[in-house]
């Protein structure tokens, strides 16, 4: 990370924090199957203590843009302007994990559905100062072509999820052209909007990549492939304590968490998460910086 000091974090949070993820995982097991407060991907008030997706966190059926708070200042600095692919000499074509010996994870996030719900774990994010990596759909940043910048303005950085989140494993078997197009059409969606192609590249559904697919983010011009090596399963999850446990209990140093801005569990379950990252000592950055 080039010498940056690492944030000063409110350690007289974390007693509290840790209680609170203790008490979820707790009502979770109480319930039976990680039911939590959040039940058919509805966030209610309350449903998690300081965790549910309130007014004015962006979320809620698309919450207009003036009840979304400004991003706080990220303690890693200001992003350096849209950066793009890096080759990573050493590492393979697809990348799963970062350096074990470091205290460092990367959340990475499926960018599409409700954008309400994207500014709102932004938000919550950048409040506890990590840094993310976005893999935007292309067919989502056409209809709201404002959230690259968001993402960017945020310390964050943007990849490319194709362009309509097709299965593109299969897609490729049969028609490589189309497959190609895919990913190239998300690329100069991403370059007319931030002036860059991406960070990162994606597969959908993800989050392992094929031999052809893998040649064809090459050709686009992704050195790399990014995939995870945790999975939450946030999108099958019947509350916070689910993500909870499914994240917490795999992670580790280098990790690459694969997480979804499509469900309101997710966004819900950011705070404790994040919490319970800062209490084991570990660091939320950017795919690219995990690997710097």
């Amino acid at each position: 990370m080039g010498g940056r000091e690492r944030p000063v974090h409110r350690r007289d949070a974390l007693g509290a924090g840790a209680v609170l993820l203790a008490s979820a995982l707790a009502a979770g097991c109480a319930r039976g199957g990680g039911e939590g407060g959040v039940r058919g991907g509805d966030v209610r008030e309350g449903a998690v203590r300081g965790g549910a997706v309130r007014e004015g966190d962006g979320a809620g059926g698309g919450a207009p843009a003036s009840s979304v708070s400004p991003p706080a200042p990220s303690p890693y600095g200001a992003a350096a302007g849209p950066a793009g692919p890096r080759r990573f000499p050493g590492w393979p074509g697809e990348i799963t994990h970062g350096p074990r010996d470091r205290p460092r994870i990367a959340l990475t996030f499926e960018g599409r559905g409700d954008p309400g719900l994207a500014r709102a774990a932004l938000a919550r994010i950048e409040r506890a100062g990590a840094r993310v990596t976005v893999l935007a759909v292309g067919s989502w940043l056409e209809a709201h072509p404002e959230l690259a910048r968001r993402i960017l303005d945020g310390g964050h950085e943007i990849g490319n999820h194709t362009e309509h989140h097709r299965d593109l494993a299969a897609l490729a078997e049969r028609d490589e052209h189309s497959a190609y197009e895919e990913i190239a059409a998300c690329a100069r969606r991403l370059r007319r909007l931030t002036g860059s192609i991406g960070t990162w590249f994606r597969p959908s559904p993800g989050p392992g990549a094929t031999a052809p697919v893998r040649r064809l983010a090459l050709r686009a011009g992704y050195p790399h492939v990014l995939g995870y090596d945790v999975e939450s399963r946030d999108h099958a999850a019947t509350g916070v304590p689910a993500v909870l446990r499914k994240v917490t209990g795999e992670l580790r140093h280098g990790s690459v968490v694969g997480l979804s801005l499509t469900r309101p569990v997710t966004v819900a379950a950011l705070p404790l998460l994040l919490t319970e990252i800062d209490r084991r000592g570990l660091r939320a950055v950017t795919a690219t910086e995990l690997l710097s």
